[in-house]
């Protein structure tokens, strides 16, 4: 088949990119960066270099295509330090962007990245961009079918705890204890998505991908274990107090009331309801397996 992958070679695109390669199908990847082109074409795949807010280049890119991988990055969107970026219309942009160019290559089978949490728009923070996105793709005609994947954190999300435990000793969170919630690793999503592309599609169909349930004290543990402080504790810390902090580090302010609601959301479990109704089967990784990255890393700081 004819593969189009949006979001580079990162976590997820790069393990991707690589097992559909492997598997005899020829595989696009789209990037903003000109200088992924050598990196990308020396893992087998073609480059086309270009963003999402390119409705004519996508339309261009996706034309052939049997299937095309929708992703949108954070990163790539905007600067979470920005006071003034609207992320809400960035998002919706992207998303009828999207639907857009699928509309005018009629390609007809996709697969879109989203995120627990987007089964709602209420309460799960800045994650219900995910669910208007979904919403926006559900608009294309019967005849496109579309799976939308919705894994929880990611596992390379602990790279950004890193910093704080240098710097305090903890990590900080506005909820915590020993409640399991599920956490994937991106290669696990990776070998889903690439299995789910060679299986029937019809509808437009969620589904929800996992390695593993850890606790954040569990997650603490194994962090600190990985870098020599076995005692490490998850704080929990007032939901005031955090959502200070960052308003004052100059973090754009949906972004924070945005966290701040999400965490809620996951210390209630409320983020969870539809996963567990929809429990899927979890994959092979763990956490544990990025015990010496996480270490690296740590010692780097």
């Amino acid at each position: 088949m004819n593969i189009v992958i949006t979001g580079s070679i990162g976590h997820i695109g790069k393990p991707l990119t690589q097992e559909l390669i492997e598997k005899g199908h020829t595989v696009t990847v789209i990037s903003s960066k000109a200088e992924r082109k050598v990196e990308i074409e020396q893992l087998g795949a073609q480059a086309a270099i270009g963003t999402f807010q390119d409705v004519d280049f996508l339309t261009q890119t996706f034309n052939g295509a049997d299937i095309v991988y929708l992703m949108e990055a954070w990163e790539g969107i905007g600067s979470i330090f920005d006071k003034e970026f609207d992320f809400v219309a960035a998002f919706n942009k992207i998303g009828n962007n999207y639907k857009t160019a699928v509309e005018r290559s009629g390609v007809k089978r996709i697969v879109h990245l989203s995120s627990i949490g987007a089964h709602t728009n209420k309460g799960t923070g800045s994650l219900y961009l995910h669910n208007s996105i979904e919403n926006i793709l559900k608009q294309l005609p019967d005849e496109v079918a579309i799976k939308f994947i919705r894994p929880p954190s990611f596992f390379t999300n602990t790279f950004r705890l890193l910093p704080a435990i240098k710097a305090k000793g903890a990590i900080f969170n506005t909820y915590g204890g020993d409640k399991k919630e599920p956490w994937v690793s991106p290669l696990d999503i990776a070998a889903f998505i690439s299995e789910e592309m060679e299986k029937p599609f019809s509808g437009k169909t969620p589904y929800y991908v996992a390695s593993e349930e850890l606790s954040p004290n569990e997650v603490a543990r194994i962090i600190g274990e990985a870098i020599g402080k076995p005692d490490l504790e998850w704080i929990v810390a007032p939901e005031e107090q955090m959502l200070n902090q960052m308003l004052e580090a100059g973090i754009n302010e949906f972004i924070a009331n945005g966290f701040i609601t999400m965490q809620a959301a996951q210390g209630s479990g409320s983020l969870y309801e539809d996963f567990n109704l929809n429990r899927p089967k979890f994959g092979k990784s763990r956490l544990k397996d990025l015990t010496n990255e996480i270490a690296e890393m740590y010692q780097k700081l």
